[in-house]
């Protein structure tokens, strides 16, 4: 399957409101109208958060805009959605959840080169206000010396 667009959503705001300690790709199960969806780049990460539920970890409040074309079996567009990925992986992240202020959240959203929908995510710490004005500080001095460079 060879298609000449690559999707990739981001999630923006993770890396404003976060530390991102580590990044790790994982699989996702997705129904035929979702990876149809994300085909056509209706998804949108934003408010996405993922928690486990026994040994297994799910994407949480993840938007999957419904299937234009889908009939009666359409997806509902925020249901949890499983990652997957191997043991070893799922209870190194468990341990790392379970120490204080850790959270898993989704970066980036992507189709891969054998058609596959991934999800990258991330091990992540929460920023305070004064880390956010400091980010926004340094994006702005990197923005002013990129134009400084062009004239």
């Amino acid at each position: 399957m060879a298609t000449n667009t690559t999707i990739k959503i981001k999630n923006r705001r993770a890396s404003f409101e976060y530390f991102l300690v580590e990044r790790i790709v994982a699989g996702i199960q997705l129904t035929g109208t979702e990876i149809k969806s994300i085909r056509e780049g209706k998804a949108n990460l934003a408010d996405a958060y993922c928690t486990f539920t026994g040994l297994e970890l799910f994407a949480r409040n993840m938007h999957i805009a419904e299937y234009s074309f889908g009939t009666y079996n359409n997806h509902e567009p925020k249901r949890d959605r499983k990652l997957l990925m191997n043991k070893r992986e799922l209870k190194k992240l468990s341990t790392k959840v379970k120490e204080k202020g850790f959270t898993i959240i989704p970066v980036s959203l992507f189709i891969n080169d054998r058609g596959l929908a991934k999800l990258e995510i991330a091990l992540a710490k929460g920023k305070h206000t004064y880390d956010k004005r400091e980010t926004l500080k340094q994006k702005d001095s990197k923005r002013e010396m990129d134009r400084s460079r062009e004239s």
